[in-house]
Formats: C-alpha cells, structure tokens, sequence
C-alpha cells in the first residue's frame, strides 16, 4: 500500500481487499455486501429482510475473518431473556461473591438471527448496546468493543410465532435491506463452490486499522445543499398533508408517522461512506438518492389503508423523491477549498 496516498484512496483500497476476500465465499449479493461494507464504514447498524439461505450469516462471519474480529450469532427464539444476550451476574459458592458474566453482545460483529421471533423484553435489551455501545449489569456499565456492528435478520415470508419489532429498535438501525434470490447463473456458481473445497478467507485489515478507516470517513465533505436536501426529503415523509403539491396530499392517507430525525444522520453518514467506497472524500448528490430508501423504508409506519391497497414504504419514498428537486453537484472549488482545510 502507497503510504502517500491520500487516506479517502487508502480507505477505498483497503475496503476493496475487504470485498474481495468476502466474494470468495458470497456470490453475487453486490447490493447487499455494499450496503454491509458502508454500515461498517459509517458505524451503523443493519437490518436485512430475506429468505433463508441468501448467505446473510455467511456474509458477516467473513467479513468478521477479513477483520480480524470476534463474531458471535444470536437465535432469536420465544423463550430468550435478556441475560442470554447481555450477561448477568453469577454467584460462586467458593468465594462467596458475585461475579458478572458477560452476554454474547461483547463482539465486534453480532449476527441476531430471526429477531422478530423473541418477544419486546428480549427487544429491549438491545436498546442501550446498539445506542450507547455499552450494557448495563447490575448497575455497572461494560463496554462493547469497538468497533461494534449489529446486524439483524427476518424472515419476511413466515409470520407465525413472530413480534413485531418495538419502533425504538427499529430506529436505531441505519438501514434495512432486502435480499432477493439470486439469478441462475449465481445459484450455479453457489453450488460448485459449496460442494468444492473451501475457500481460504485471508485478513485484510485489523479491527484498530477499521477504526482508523471509520475517522476518516466522518471528514468526508457534505455540501451544504446535500444536507438541506436529506432534511427535505425527510421531513416531506411527516408533512405530506401540508404539502404544495397535489400528489403528495394525496398520500397522507398512507402514512402514519414519517421518518425520524435519525433517517437524516444516517442518510448523510451513509451518503459519506458510500462516496469512499466509489473512491471519492467529497459526497454528490446520488450518494444521498442511492442511500434515501434503505435508510427509510423501515421508519415509515404505515396506515391500514395502505397495506390493505398494498401501498409499500418503497413507493412512497419512490413518490416523496419525485417531488423533492435534488440539488445540483457541489462545485469543485467547494471541494477543494474544503480539502485543503486543516481537519478540526
């Protein structure tokens, strides 16, 4: 690696290895990965819809390989408690004392499997590590490592034996993907590589390094008008019936409660990890369009008319980004002038 390249090249190539040594065992899934790449990046969370056997553990287990980082997976199942996640306190007859147990939290990626299957108390216990990356035991608080990646998985054709997820949680997640089946010429490949001699995962950075890529990627430069932008297109999603434009009255109906405030953080932090990703220190205005519906999908709460006109979050976003004008690209002096600035 050229030590005298600028860090934004330094965090691409770097991320780039990571991907590679990832695609050795996932096939085909590049949305996906890309998505799991910039929640990396930007210190997010991610929570992915799809059907058993996409490769979602797979994918986390290897990049936990390329990283050097402790993984740990979590079945979400009716009868957890939140001890089984964060740990508890434990008496030992020999000493007379209370010892604390630490949960399987404590990694640096945690996979929960099925979460929609253990009911809000299990819930709950995530609220607190995936905010404050910490948990609380018996009054005392335990740092998780850092970095910290929650990444939740549901099945999306099975409802039996579920709980809908409390919109607390659900908020704190950066974003929520949607896996599909892959195409036959990808399944194809997934067999023979499957049914072939396993694949040598190499590590490509270190958990201390990926830290150091994650600073770098938070003094990305937003342009103002990107920021104003990500604040409209939200905000349209809470002020439909106020809106000027017809088209937009008329999806107040569909809606409930908009997105919140932190679809606008993540939609900016996204927007600057995805523009490191495509190699760039600077964010344009289509880093923002290709973040906008992940980020919002899963905090738009629908009305029953909706589901019973089968009106997804996806065509409402789809609708909202038609009506809000997306800023022209940021002029390169802007860039510059900022880039030569001295970091704060």
């Amino acid at each position: 690696m050229d030590d005298t390249a600028p860090p934004h090249r330094h965090v691409a190539a770097t991320m780039e290895r990571i991907l590679y040594e990832v695609k050795k065992v996932v096939v085909g899934q590049d949305h996906f990965l890309e998505r799991v790449l910039v929640a990396t990046l930007a210190q997010g969370h991610l929570l992915v819809e799809g059907v058993p056997g996409l490769a979602k553990t797979l994918t986390v287990k290897t990049l936990a390989q390329t990283i050097h980082g402790t993984f740990r997976r979590i079945q979400f199942t009716p009868d957890l408690v939140p001890a089984d996640l964060v740990g508890t306190r434990i008496y030992s007859q020999k000493t007379g004392e209370f010892a604390t147990s630490l949960g399987p939290v404590f990694a640096n990626l945690l996979l929960a499997d099925e979460i929609n299957r253990a009911p809000a108390k299990v819930q709950s216990a995530l609220l607190e590590v995936m905010q404050e990356r910490q948990v609380t035991i018996a009054g005392e608080s335990h740092r998780v490592p850092s970095p910290f990646l929650v990444m939740a998985t549901q099945n999306p054709i099975e409802t039996e034996g579920t709980y809908p997820l409390p919109e607390a949680q659900v908020d704190r997640f950066m974003m929520k993907v949607l896996v599909d089946y892959p195409t036959e010429d990808e399944e194809r490949v997934i067999v023979e590589r499957v049914t072939g001699p396993g694949a040598l995962v190499s590590a490509v950075t270190t958990t201390d390094e990926l830290a150091a890529l994650q600073k770098v990627c938070r003094q990305s430069y937003v342009d103002p008008s990107l920021i104003d932008y990500a604040v409209r297109l939200v905000g349209a999603t809470r002020t439909l019936e106020k809106s000027r434009d017809k088209p937009l009255q008329e999806l107040a109906r569909y809606v409930t409660f908009g997105a919140s405030p932190r679809a606008t953080i993540h939609m900016i932090e996204g927007a600057r990890a995805l523009a490191l990703l495509r190699g760039r220190d600077y964010v344009l205005p289509e880093d923002v369009t290709d973040m906008a519906p992940d980020v919002m999908r899963h905090r738009l709460v629908l009305s029953y008319e909706a589901l019973s006109d089968n009106f997804t979050a996806d065509m409402l976003i789809t609708r909202v980004m038609q009506h809000v004008p997306v800023p022209p690209r940021p002029l390169q002096t802007h860039v510059d002038i900022n880039a030569a600035a001295p970091a704060a």
